[in-house]
């Protein structure tokens, strides 16, 4: 079950932030406002559940979780710049 929830989240990170935004405070008390989750849902919305999910777990953002936050962040960025190679080549 958590395997599928994981592909869930890597396929579709934007409607998975928005079901967490409707269904539940989980953004609000990681963030305390909506700016940043706002821009996260357009820029890096996989980094922004990342973190969010590491603030409302009470971890601190150092060793093995400041990894995951930077992987989140690759595999974000990874994704938009993968659009703008493949339009370069056309």
């Amino acid at each position: 079950m958590s395997c599928l929830v994981v592909l869930v989240l890597l396929a579709f990170p934007r409607l998975v932030l928005v079901g967490i935004f409707l269904f539940s405070d989980y953004l609000y008390r990681a963030y305390h406002g909506l700016l940043l989750p706002l821009l996260g849902f357009f820029f890096l919305p996989l980094t922004t559940i990342v973190y969010a999910w590491l603030l409302n777990s009470h971890m601190p953002i150092a060793g093995a979780n400041l990894f995951y936050v930077i992987l989140a962040m690759a595999i974000d960025l990874g994704g938009l710049s993968g659009g703008e190679a493949h339009r370069r080549r056309m």
